[in-house]
């Protein structure tokens, strides 16, 4: 879906107009976040912890296959570890926003790392059952229901507002890289000595990101004001997310790829298995593979410096498209070469809403703002890992990798239109030479009619088909044109519900469009 000339705010400037100076966002270096201290003992931390997880990832998925045979067991012990998430994420949320991150993290670390050492103790004891797993599994996202939301708005009081997107993006390629490591690491563990060992090996490696966090310079911690003990701040989230294009409609998105196209374990270990006939080594491999990929991805995105709704809506169809591709593919080569494409394109669509949604939150609402992003992303979990295993159980792998490839690129399509809309664009499909391809435009050139976009029509155009932000009067922020200037009074048209911070869009500290 690509923008084309035009496709800017109304009204549009000129395309050989140039941006001011002020408008234009400096693009960080790829690693400018590490050289904050604090960030590299986190970073650092991560990396260990990481590479464990990854781990107890695939010797899981295997343990659980090998104890039931079935795909949709694997499902089920995926889902109990999202369910905390779905039926509790919210106030994990409310956790994060009125207490300490660091000292939330402290727990939440050490609670994770000793059901890591629980589940290596009943299976090298020999006495692991598949309850056992999944209970297990649901104690470990009890405890993700805090660590998540703390963890991913702690990365904003480590490195402030200048290099968040930059963090942000280097947390997905931390995580990936240990992808690259963790999935072949325990392909061997698995096949030499079993997956005990595996867990085992998960268990001590959070005493890095503990010792990372205890080490932190806490004088050095940017101050985040916390929101106060009050009742109804669950409500209130929920009112200032939904009163927010700019929010609801990249969770939404979310919440429909990541419940239904996100349902890797359950995907890879059936191709694994079933189609392709191939043991535990094959199925890391086919991790490590979509590792290689999603690093590109998130080392793209960290250059980036800013995010964009188009980007994220475009990777999201991109990746729906390759899933289905890989779902059809004819032979175990074409299926393994596309995942580094699928992993790239699905960190950069991850990277990009994450990036995109905490910069667009105010810093008092941010730890319930994540939350219910991750509750979408992880949360869903459960309703789309059992129906994406019994589909596959059912009909086949190819069937219920295809499936989720349809959901994701259907709710991409979908999503783009209504933002569209919301930003008073339509698509249209040029024919012409130098014109050619979808792009969107705006539906009448000049002011926009009252009542058509209200609030989200600042964020509509440039979040969409936008090349960048309009450009900005230094002391007004009303989008101004080279040829017509939008008188002061246009945002009095906005419908009565739209918040009055809405106006001129979402921005961060440098006034940059955060789409």
């Amino acid at each position: 879906m690509s923008p084309g000339p035009g496709a800017h705010s109304a009204p549009a400037p000129d395309e050989n107009t140039e941006t001011p100076k002020a408008a234009k966002a400096a693009k960080p270096s790829t690693f400018s976040s590490l050289r904050i201290r604090n960030y590299r003992l986190f970073a650092a931390g991560q990396l260990v912890s990481n590479t464990g997880t990854w781990m107890q990832r695939i010797a899981q998925d295997w343990l659980v296959l090998s104890l039931t045979g079935s795909a949709t067991a694997v499902g089920i012990t995926t889902a109990l570890q999202f369910l905390p998430m779905m039926l509790l994420g919210l106030y994990g949320g409310v956790i994060a926003d009125r207490y300490p991150k660091r000292r939330l993290l402290l727990i939440t670390q050490t609670a994770m790392g000793l059901t890591g050492l629980a589940l290596a103790a009943l299976t090298l004891s020999g006495h692991v059952h598949v309850w056992h797993v999944y209970a297990l599994a649901f104690v470990l996202g009890l405890a993700t229901v805090v660590d998540n939301p703390a963890r991913q708005t702690f990365v904003s009081e480590m490195v402030g507002p200048d290099q968040l997107a930059n963090a942000v993006s280097l947390n997905g390629a931390n995580f990936q890289s240990a992808r690259l490591v963790g999935p072949a690491v325990a392909g061997v563990l698995i096949t030499a000595v079993g997956s005990g060992w595996a867990f085992l090996l998960n268990g001590l490696s959070f005493i890095a990101p503990i010792t990372g966090l205890l080490m932190m310079r806490t004088a050095e911690l940017h101050v985040v004001e916390r929101a106060p003990r009050a009742k109804g701040q669950l409500r209130e989230g929920l009112r200032y997310v939904a009163s927010r294009p700019e929010l609801i409609w990249p969770i939404t998105l979310v919440g429909f790829v990541g419940t239904f196209a996100y349902n890797f374990p359950i995907w890879l270990t059936a191709f694994t298995d079933k189609v392709f006939d191939e043991g535990a080594g094959t199925y890391g491999l086919l991790n490590s593979l979509m590792a290689v990929g999603s690093v590109v991805g998130a080392l793209l995105a960290a250059r980036r410096g800013v995010s964009r709704m188009r980007v994220m809506v475009g990777a999201a169809l991109l990746f729906g498209v390759l899933e289905m591709a890989a779902a059809l593919s004819p032979s175990f080569w074409i299926f393994a070469l596309l995942m580094a494409p699928i992993g790239a394109v699905g960190l950069t669509f991850n990277v990009t809403a994450n990036s995109t949604v905490q910069l667009a939150s105010d810093p008092a609402m941010r730890g319930r703002v994540m939350s219910l992003y991750m509750m979408v992303f992880m949360g869903g979990t459960p309703l789309g890992g059992p129906l994406m295993g019994w589909i596959t159980d059912t009909y086949g792998a190819r069937t219920g990798f295809l499936a989720g490839g349809v959901v994701s690129a259907v709710a991409a399509v979908a999503t783009a239109l209504v933002l569209a809309r919301i930003g008073g664009l339509r698509p249209r499909l040029g024919l012409r030479r130098g014109r050619r391809g979808l792009t969107f435009v705006p539906v009448a050139r000049g002011v926009r009619a009252a009542g058509a976009a209200g609030a989200a029509s600042a964020e509509g155009p440039e979040s969409i088909a936008g090349d960048g932000p309009a450009p900005q009067d230094p002391q007004d922020r009303t989008p101004v044109s080279p040829r017509r200037t939008v008188p002061a009074a246009a945002p009095a048209a906005a419908p009565p519900s739209t918040p009055a911070s809405a106006p001129g869009g979402e921005r961060d500290h440098r006034g940059d469009v955060l789409a």
